[in-house]
């Protein structure tokens, strides 16, 4: 797909001070991008809606001082965040109801400082591995053409004999990414879908066929390799629709002989969300009734709307076999 073009850049003055804020600087004047040295990000529509979109096409270059990094079970041992936010527009996105009605893209250019802080937990956590996941607030692949802060990240870990990192994506923008010395020690975990849900729920991302284009280069370049399945539904024809989605991700993976993970993640949705989407997306079709799920207690003390236990049992045993009798070496790590 084409590379984000954000339609307004607001650059915090001290960003750049760092080389990754000036390059990133300078990528966006390439680009047209109109640009304001400021703190303050200025996002004035006329209605929540619009507000959203405006903010989908604006970034923020600033840094980030974070000095204590999250847990993030069960991906990794700890978050850490590249970007905030990301360009697509994902009506189910459970990202929906934490970043605001203004939800534009920080992107945070001190990426020594924030390797620091990573290197900080992995010497705590000697002579252990320590595994972090910098994909849980954003797609960190969307932005990579801005700044390249990613591909650093992975050098960075490549180098690390203790260090970790897992990322996550719907994007294919996975050139830069081919020809480094990672050493195995990034994981890229490709988020898929059907081709109903990406094409009705997923504006804004890759398509179904460019993400498993890009998957391939990934497996080729050596990388380990996972796939998220992610939000499942139950749909008009879901079982045809997800057994067409493995049969063509086995057909173009036929020579990666590596062990690939699987995570998959039944539609789940809270109360909050529920509002905010139907504000954002007034004519979605996503299946938002509350009277055909059951409630299920949430880790951030939150109730989640989710399938019945016994469509829920259903969906797990049919996604399990299907993904188990079509690879060579397959894990599943859960399902949610």
């Amino acid at each position: 797909m084409n590379l984000f073009i954000p339609d307004m850049a607001y650059i915090d003055p001290k960003s750049l001070k760092y080389e990754a804020g000036r390059l990133a600087k300078e990528n966006l004047e390439k680009l047209n991008v109109p640009i304001r040295e400021t703190n303050r990000v200025t996002i004035e529509g006329k209605t929540p809606s619009e507000n959203y979109v405006k903010s989908k096409r604006t970034i923020y270059l600033t840094v980030n001082k974070q000095k204590e990094l999250r847990p993030c079970r069960p991906s990794a041992d700890y978050q850490f965040a590249l970007s905030s936010s990301c360009p697509g527009h994902c009506e189910y996105c459970y990202l929906q109801t934490t970043q605001g009605e203004k939800p534009f893209m920080k992107v945070f250019v001190n990426i020594d400082e924030i390797l620091q802080v990573i290197q900080s937990h992995i010497d705590k956590n000697l002579p252990n591995i320590t595994t972090f996941e910098c994909g849980s607030i954003t797609d960190p692949i969307a932005l990579e053409h801005l700044t390249g802060n990613l591909k650093t990240c992975v050098k960075f870990f490549g180098d690390s004999q203790y260090g970790r990192l897992r990322l996550i994506t719907k994007y294919d923008n996975v050139e830069s990414f081919l020809d480094i010395n990672h050493n195995k020690h990034t994981k890229f975990r490709f988020s898929i879908n059907t081709r109903y849900i990406i094409n009705k729920f997923e504006h804004n991302t890759a398509s179904f066929e460019e993400r498993i284009e890009a998957a391939k280069k990934i497996g080729k370049a050596g990388y380990p390799l996972g796939f998220i399945i992610a939000p499942i539904m139950i749909h008009d024809n879901w079982k045809e629709e997800y057994k067409d989605l493995i049969y063509r991700l086995k057909s173009k993976l036929g020579e990666y002989k590596e062990e690939i993970t699987f995570e998959l993640i039944q539609h789940r949705f809270t109360a909050t969300a529920k509002e905010l989407i139907l504000t954002r997306f007034p004519k979605t079709e996503l299946d938002l009734s509350e009277e055909t799920r059951q409630l299920k207690w949430g880790p951030y003390g939150k109730f989640k709307y989710v399938y019945p236990k016994e469509k829920s049992s259903e969906i797990k045993e049919y996604m399990s076999q299907l993904v188990k009798n079509n690879f060579y070496d397959v894990k599943i790590e859960y399902f949610t």
